[in-house]
């Protein structure tokens, strides 16, 4: 007998979501993006480094708040994720009203946060002291929030106030509440995992929740969780504010793709090893067990 073949309700560059009735099942797959575009090569075993993050992470904070983790056992699924393609790499989750802000928190000033601080001495409206240098620590962790965009489209920075605002017009009567919970959220989770993946050797520059309602209304959080697709990670070792740092993500492939203007979106081998090398060794680093 043929097991029926499922097929994906949402595909988003990297996920794979499909309905299971009363629950998701969230799939990392192998792709890759940069740029906002979706490469055409695979990084074998990437997804299952996401999942396996994720699950790593979600354990670690379920004191702080509840996460959409119901199972990552293909066993708990129905029978066509029961196939190599699916093992490691999915996730059975809870559903959730995802609420539509991206909960960015920033502990040390990089990328777009220090090209705004060069010019205005601020990040995302937020004033910083004088004379810091890239890739400095921040004397605390900031929360700046941004818009949800479709594919293809780019999320766009707003203030605290401006969340506020902007989930008060989707959720009326909420809008306060639900923005000073997320960033307290945000910020805590941050300070737990940020100490913990110090303590291991990494440093988590910045990184981005997301968060639902479940069906009692209480804030989940959702999605991925500090993993080196949503976040920066540094290796502790060398650590030197001044310039940027190197970092276990992406990185390689982006600057591939700087310096070769010719690449059709393709990267050579090469380059796709050194990058999943980087995953394996932030996993490895940070949950102390080699990736099953």
């Amino acid at each position: 007998m043929s097991v029926q073949e499922m097929k994906p309700v949402k595909e988003g560059k990297v996920r794979e979501i499909y309905d299971n009735g009363d629950s998701l099942i969230m799939t990392a797959t192998d792709r890759i993006s940069c740029f906002d575009v979706i490469l055409k090569n695979e990084v074998t075993k990437k997804g299952t480094v996401l999942t396996q993050m994720s699950k790593f992470w979600f354990d670690m904070t379920e004191d702080i708040l509840p996460n959409h983790m119901i199972s990552v056992d293909v066993q708990d699924m129905p029978e066509y994720f029961r196939q190599d393609k699916f093992d490691g790499n999915s996730m059975l989750c809870k559903k959730l009203e995802m609420l539509p802000v991206e909960c960015i928190v920033r502990g040390y000033i990089t990328g777009s946060g220090w090209a705004s601080y060069q010019m205005t001495g601020e990040v995302c409206g937020i004033k910083l002291p004088e004379g810091l240098r890239e890739s400095d620590k921040l004397p605390e962790p900031i929360y700046t929030p941004s818009t949800k965009a479709e594919i293809g489209d780019h999320d766009e920075n707003i203030s605290y106030e401006e969340s506020a605002a902007y989930l008060e017009k989707r959720f009326p009567g909420k809008g306060e509440e639900y923005a000073s919970k997320l960033r307290d959220y945000t910020l805590a989770l941050y300070k737990k995992c940020a100490e913990y993946a110090l303590s291991r050797g990494i440093i988590i520059a910045d990184t981005k929740f997301e968060f639902g309602l479940d069906e009692e209304g209480n804030i989940v959080i959702g999605d991925e969780m500090l993993t080196p697709d949503s976040s920066r990670f540094w290796p502790a070792e060398g650590y030197e504010p001044g310039h940027g740092q190197p970092s276990f993500d992406k990185q390689f492939a982006r600057d591939w793709l700087k310096a070769n203007t010719d690449h059709d979106w393709m990267l050579p081998q090469d380059i796709v090893d050194k990058t999943i090398a980087k995953y394996l060794q932030a996993y490895q680093l940070l949950t102390g067990k080699e990736l099953a």
